[in-house]
């Protein structure tokens, strides 16, 4: 009789985690968290489906092309974080790892914001607005302005 009552007890404990799974899961998804995003790369998966594969393929080659500064900023990040390590802070070191990994951040999004651009131009205007539609999701989307208090 013991067997079988914990065996129950576990049957019970179960179906309560995997209803709350279930719950909470379905509280995620309907609150939009579904890891979609909403800016102007994203907003291309929305179109129709040449228009899709053209804007893909054009930003495939933008980061093709930019691989070497990808990689700079990649290599710079992994320097920044080296010399937050290190026992003494070298400031004047760290920040001149943070330039440099900022400014190749802003060399590829200018690169993929002007591909969009040259795409856009010769979109369709409906394919536009589909574009533009991202970019006002995105725009209702953001968190509003308090900042958060730190711990």
């Amino acid at each position: 009789m013991s067997t079988v009552r914990n065996l129950l007890i576990a049957s019970v404990v179960l179906n309560v985690f995997l209803a709350g799974a279930l719950a909470g899961g379905a509280a995620w998804i309907r609150s939009g968290k579904t890891g979609q995003s909403y800016s102007l790369e994203a907003a291309g998966g929305r179109l129709p489906d040449q228009q899709r594969m053209l804007f893909r393929k054009a930003l495939r080659e933008v980061r093709r092309e930019s691989r070497q500064v990808i990689l700079d900023g990649q290599q710079a990040r992994r320097e920044a974080a080296d010399l937050l390590r290190q026992p003494v802070l070298d400031t004047a070191a760290l920040s001149a790892a943070l330039e440099r990994a900022r400014n190749a951040d802003t060399t590829v999004r200018t690169r993929l914001e002007q591909r969009i651009i040259e795409f856009a131009a010769a979109a369709s205007a409906e394919d536009r607005g589909v574009l533009a539609e991202g970019l006002t999701r995105r725009a209702e989307q953001q968190p509003s302005a308090t900042p958060k208090k730190s711990p």
